[in-house]
């Protein structure tokens, strides 16, 4: 096979409502599809997660020009290509988050050619579907009072579709956070229930808010510190006896070197539309694998991503390794997204709170064309 043509798809949605987290608030949903066409018709989708017009800017201007011709089944060779072509200037960053949408197309191109899912190219599955955990529990504008009571409502709703787990958000300020996580566990009492602080806190303050976490059985605690301080993890853990988990904001094998090597760090979340695409991803395992720590892919976007992080978790094992093994858990983000609900015409199917991992060629869903026109910004095709 030879690359023909690369497109890409910047497509937007504005909310109907507005929804925060501890850094800022969303009131527009943006994503950046890469579609890679091989002679012979068969196409490969990705996405990359980070800003769309730059991401697009990087896909169509920079490196879609130096694949065409090549093999897309050299997945491996093309990642190397374009990582050197880059790594005076890119070896993190937009750019990354680029070169992690075309890769992900290219395992679904070569799925697709070989009639294979992308966890049987990955080695094979462990499971056939996996747990998911429901994000959400986002920040409105409402007095505190009234927005504690929203999210506790929410979050039982969560419970009452069949979910098992859930995650929600801390960060807006301590006094908050403390009485959020108090009647979050009163409200569950059984729930498994994790919290996300999107690098909000110092370290004091996350002692204070982890302490918290361990006293109402949290099974972990998500970017509690600054993703450029890796060695406060462990100084945190020393602490506090949940789970840290964090990730979502660093990139390759060597970013996660870095953030595993000082210890601390018991999760590791890479997100495969932003840390090299699922070749990364798999190295990436390897890594947290020699630290003896588990992966949960971070998942955020369309459901390109999330089919991507449900196979990888298909195919990947627990550490330590045990006959009675739990599943993994699938982060699935239940914000408002009409760009993962209303645009594909073969989705990840969730039952009962859990993910079965898409059985079809490649990653197993498909855009919609058809359904992306009403939300189309801007396409470029380099040939």
């Amino acid at each position: 096979m030879k690359i023909e043509c690369i497109r890409t798809h910047h497509l937007r949605h504005r909310l109907d409502e507005p929804f925060g987290f501890s850094q800022w608030t969303y009131d527009t949903r943006n994503a950046l599809l890469v579609e890679i066409l091989a002679d012979g018709g068969i196409a490969g989708w990705g996405e990359c997660y980070g800003p769309a017009e730059v991401n697009q800017a990087a896909v169509a201007g920079f490196y879609a020009p130096r694949l065409l011709g090549k093999d897309p089944a050299q997945i491996d060779v093309l990642w190397h290509e374009m990582w050197r072509a880059s790594l005076d200037f890119a070896r993190g960053g937009v750019m990354m988050g680029a070169i992690s949408g075309i890769d992900m197309a290219l395992w679904d191109l070569k799925g697709k050619a070989l009639g294979c899912s992308v966890s049987g190219l990955m080695g094979g599955r462990y499971h056939e579907s996996v747990p998911c955990y429901a994000t959400g529990m986002y920040f409105k504008k409402l007095p505190e009072d009234a927005l504690i009571e929203a999210l506790a409502r929410e979050a039982t709703g969560y419970r009452d579709q069949g979910y098992r787990a859930l995650k929600i958000k801390v960060g807006k300020n301590v006094a908050f956070d403390l009485r959020l996580i108090e009647t979050i566990r009163d409200a569950l009492p059984e729930m498994t229930l994790m919290a996300d602080a999107n690098h909000a806190y110092d370290l004091p303050e996350a002692i204070r808010v982890g302490k918290a976490l361990d006293e109402a059985r949290f099974a972990w605690f998500e970017e509690p510190l600054s993703p450029e301080h890796p060695e406060l993890h462990r100084a945190l853990h020393e602490k506090v006896d949940l789970a840290i988990a964090s990730g979502e904001c660093e990139q390759t094998r060597f970013g996660f070197q870095r953030l595993l090597g000082p210890g601390g760090v018991q999760i590791a979340q890479p997100d495969l539309a932003y840390c090299g695409g699922p070749s990364e991803a798999l190295k990436i395992r390897a890594v947290a694998s020699s630290h003896g720590v588990n992966v949960i892919p971070h998942v955020w976007g369309t459901m390109l991503n999330l089919a991507a992080a449900t196979h990888l978790l298909a195919a990947s094992y627990r550490e330590p390794g045990r006959a009675e093994m739990p599943a993994p858990w699938l982060e699935y983000d239940r914000t408002p997204n009409a760009l993962r609900d209303e645009i594909f015409e073969t989705s990840v199917r969730i039952d009962d709170g859990s993910a079965r991992v898409p059985p079809g060629p490649g990653l197993g869903v498909l855009p919609d064309r058809s359904a992306m026109t009403a939300f189309q910004v801007h396409q470029t095709e380099v040939r």
